[in-house]
């Protein structure tokens, strides 16, 4: 079975929603067995609600625990940080091109959010980026076409 990458806090806010969830079982369960006492099960649209709730959480639970199972967790505040660009690392890019300034976290693709400047380990500037080191300018290959980037900085945190 292959790894897949994650962040400390990747794996903490799957466990979190797989608490959640657990919680949630007993509640369905409920919610089922109330149903079941209105009597005909054809026409009781609660209790087919209720039967489809639980296999959404069910199949939501099943697949936090593989996610969970196949996870190889990566803490980079724990390594010491020789300005190079890895898995779990923050990056600070200066555009060569507009001077703009971006700041990204290479993640795991789960928890990738472009919005809060998390992007897949698996995202083409991610790729372009890994094994770099600060200072390097890069080349990367966009949607929008080849874009030039220095590396500022690499932090660890």
């Amino acid at each position: 079975m292959e790894k897949v990458p994650m962040t400390l806090r990747g794996e903490q806010q799957l466990r979190v929603e797989l608490e959640r969830l657990l919680k949630l079982r007993p509640q369905i369960s409920e919610a089922i067995a109330e149903a079941r006492e209105l009597g005909d099960l054809k026409e009781n649209a609660e209790y087919h609600a209720a039967r489809e709730e639980q296999g959404i959480c069910e199949a939501q639970i099943r697949d936090i625990e593989y996610k969970l199972s196949v996870a190889q967790v990566i803490d980079v505040t724990t390594m010491d940080n020789n300005g190079k660009v890895i898995f779990g690392s923050t990056v600070t890019l200066i555009d060569v091109d507009t001077e703009e300034e971006k700041t990204y976290q290479i993640v795991g693709d789960d928890e990738a959010d472009i919005k809060a400047g998390r992007i897949s380990v698996s995202s083409p500037i991610a790729r372009g980026l890994i094994g770099k080191m600060e200072g390097d300018e890069v080349v990367i290959s966009t949607p929008g076409g080849e874009r030039d980037f220095e590396i500022d900085s690499v932090e660890y945190i």
